[in-house]
């Protein structure tokens, strides 16, 4: 017989009958030969972890594109209903919301508006007013807008529910909340009494508009007049603030980029820097999402090790053959570990796939949005809006890999663990 063809024919017991089956010397063959051949030659138990390590790692992608995409839509709402993408200021303001603490002068905009990632720019005027209806009063924030230029940095406008948004002075939108609460009507008047760098003023405005926003601490506090309306009443002539509006992701960098063409004294602030307290609860429910992405990860890893396990123990009698016929345990074992990092390596490339592929739709249409919405209160107490977008990020390759890589290992404990402590003579005895 030829070296090429070296090797020789012996019967292997399988049931009834006796198969001629054709044994190459096992030193001829690498480990990684042999392992990529049974792979292969064992298609159902292979697709089996395949689909098992798939499914891993699409449940990882998909948790943590989830995790991230709540704490953004937190920020996001926050920013396109409550504050602003980036918010220009005087820092004495930050840190006392006060008129007499308003922007000098709106000279720099058109310097601002100049750069490239600043997509419009829109002034608000904020204080502290009595808000008074025929039924009941309350102390609320009233915000100065211009109707126009508000449009472009806020999704405020798009929310009205019932009426229409401001077109000229003399109108006010209420959060449907708050007019609830005030017991007031369309095309009834409302009357605003403040105190300011004016001296004590008050005005009556007709209702015009109810906001809708599905967040709580909108259409609960929401007032918003014309810009001129809240001069006249405050007697300050430009603005407390200056709202920005900047491409999605890029708040930090845009308010960093603004700084410097500031007056001194003034400050663009990003909305990472406005969410205040929120900040807290967003760092929280990131650091809270751990341990659950970690018990994902064992999950995972107990549904890999069962998998192996499994099909090492189906195996017993053909790897008893296998080690009679010369390949010692050690090799044996180590045969079986790459089998399993093979398929293992395949199924993670698939969920990646996979994974990324449906995270990717959930980012691109607001699916989720609706289904959390129904929940009502819940929802909108939490901050959020009824959009809600999964995340995508690149670290979801490192975290998939991460549960992958923990799933190998806890799979090449026991099983080969098993291999190892495997007797030819027990192994190939009939059941």
């Amino acid at each position: 017989m030829s070296r090429d063809g070296f090797g020789l024919w012996v019967g292997i017991m399988n049931g009834r009958e006796h198969k001629p089956v054709r044994v190459r010397p096992f030193l001829l063959g690498t480990p990684w030969r042999l392992a990529w051949r049974n792979t292969w030659r064992h298609r159902r138990r292979t697709a089996l972890l395949i689909v098992v390590v798939a499914y891993a790692t699409v449940a990882t992608i998909f948790y943590w594109s989830f995790v991230d995409g709540y704490l953004e839509s937190v920020v996001n709402s926050h920013a396109r209903f409550i504050a602003a993408p980036v918010r220009v200021t005087q820092e004495s303001w930050f840190e006392d919301p006060d008129p007499e603490h308003a922007l000098p002068s709106l000279d720099f905009l058109a310097e601002v508006l100049a750069l490239a990632n600043v997509q419009a720019a829109a002034p608000r005027l904020e204080f502290a007013a009595l808000v008074r209806s025929a039924y009941g009063s309350e102390g609320l924030t009233v915000r100065g807008v211009d109707p126009a230029a508000e449009r472009a940095v806020s999704q405020l406008p798009g929310k009205v529910i019932q009426g229409r948004w401001l077109v000229g002075r003399g109108e006010v939108v209420l959060g449907y909340l708050a007019a609830e609460r005030l017991d007031i009507r369309l095309g009834e008047r409302l009357v605003l009494d403040t105190a300011a760098l004016a001296g004590y003023r008050a005005v009556g405005l007709e209702v015009v508009g109810f906001i809708d926003a599905g967040i709580a601490g909108v259409d609960q506090n929401s007032v918003l007049i014309h810009l001129e309306d809240a001069r006249a009443l405050t007697g300050v002539a430009t603005a407390t603030t200056l709202a920005l509006a900047v491409p999605h992701g890029r708040e930090a960098a845009s308010a960093r980029d603004v700084t410097p063409l500031l007056p001194p004294g003034v400050k663009a602030y990003g909305v990472w820097d406005l969410i205040g307290p929120i900040k807290t609860d967003v760092i929280g429910a990131k650091v809270s999402a751990i341990p659950i992405g970690l018990l994902l990860a064992a999950f995972a890893a107990m549904a890999v090790t069962s998998t192996v396990l499994v099909s090492v123990l189906e195996r017993s009698r053909e790897l008893g053959v296998v080690q009679a016929l010369g390949l010692r345990s050690e090799r044996l074992a180590k045969m079986i570990a790459l089998e399993a990092i093979i398929a293992t390596s395949l199924g993670y490339g698939v969920g990646l796939v996979i994974g990324y592929g449906i995270i990717s739709i959930f980012a691109s249409y607001n699916l989720i949005g609706p289904l959390f919405a129904s929940a009502g209160e819940a929802w909108a107490s939490a901050g959020l809006a009824e959009e809600f977008y999964a995340a995508i990020h690149p670290i979801y390759v490192v975290y998939a890999l991460a549960t992958v890589v923990l799933a190998g290992l806890f799979s090449l404990l026991v099983p080969v663990r098993h291999v190892r402590r495997l007797q030819p003579t027990e192994a190939m005895r009939p059941e």
